[in-house]
């Protein structure tokens, strides 16, 4: 994984200009803005901190929070996703998927689903992702670290009745740790899908053990770390750290593609 910030390469912009509305004139480029969105999430840096290379902050603000709102920056995620894969020969969407979470400290001053997460005695909220045997991020939520990751989870999955997203159309099993039996696992299972556990062997006392398939999801949560904006929770709202999330994954997937 690339460790600074580089701007969108002609090929990477080709895999996402589908996505954006480029039709129209418009007074900042889309792309710029984009890289600009990236900066942040790499740097950690303030809105008002933008460097002067990138177009007005308000101007990068005003998209965040209208492609947050309207499920662009999702799409974005998921369409650099699908062409990861594709290119190294695999189906377009998973059909294993890997669920953890990650506790986060949560920056001062900010109370919106603070709690403590007793076992990392960490005081903040906690992350949770599902992701492929690549370590892409399909679906992310973000809630209190106090609360119990099985019971926290069920926004990772579709509703029972809707129509399932298309990520979800292949998708037959679901790996996790022990700490996701229960109402979790009755969830998966109800959806027609196998729900599976996977934990460290008995014979590791100390220290990270790999676990089979299921350390790709905590590589993920290595390399979210490397972008400051995630690094600690400067959000106020749960749903702003998960936004964060897509860029970020934006970035991982689309360097992939340039390796």
């Amino acid at each position: 994984m690339v460790d600074s910030h580089q701007p969108l390469t002609d090929s990477q912009w080709q895999v996402i200009v589908h996505l954006l509305p480029i039709q129209r004139k418009r007074r900042h480029c889309l792309r710029q803005i984009l890289d600009a969105m990236r900066y942040i999430c790499r740097t950690g840096c303030q809105w008002r901190c933008l460097p002067a290379c990138f177009p007005p902050w308000p101007a990068v603000y005003y998209c965040f929070a209208r492609w947050r709102a309207d499920g662009t920056l999702a799409r974005l995620s998921q369409a650099s996703n699908r062409a990861d894969r594709l290119e190294q020969g695999r189906r377009p969407t998973p059909s294993l998927a890997l669920v953890d979470a990650q506790s986060v400290r949560l920056a001062p001053r900010l109370s919106q689903q603070r709690g403590l997460d007793a076992h990392k005695r960490i005081n903040g909220r906690k992350r949770q992702v599902l992701c492929d045997t690549g370590g892409r991020i399909w679906q992310a939520a973000v809630h209190a670290a106090s609360r119990h990751d099985s019971r926290a989870a069920h926004v990772l999955l579709p509703p029972q009745t809707a129509l399932r997203p298309a990520w979800a159309s292949r998708l037959r099993t679901v790996l996790t740790d022990s700490a996701y039996q229960g109402r979790f696992a009755q969830q998966v299972q109800a959806l027609g899908w196998q729900h599976q556990v996977a934990s460290r062997p008995p014979s590791a006392t100390r220290g990270f053990v790999p676990v089979a398939k299921r350390w790709v999801v905590e590589r993920t949560f290595a390399w979210l770390s490397a972008f400051r904006r995630l690094a600690v929770d400067y959000e106020r709202t749960p749903a702003s750290h998960v936004a964060w999330l897509l860029p970020a994954n934006l970035t991982m997937t689309l360097n992939r593609l340039d390796s």
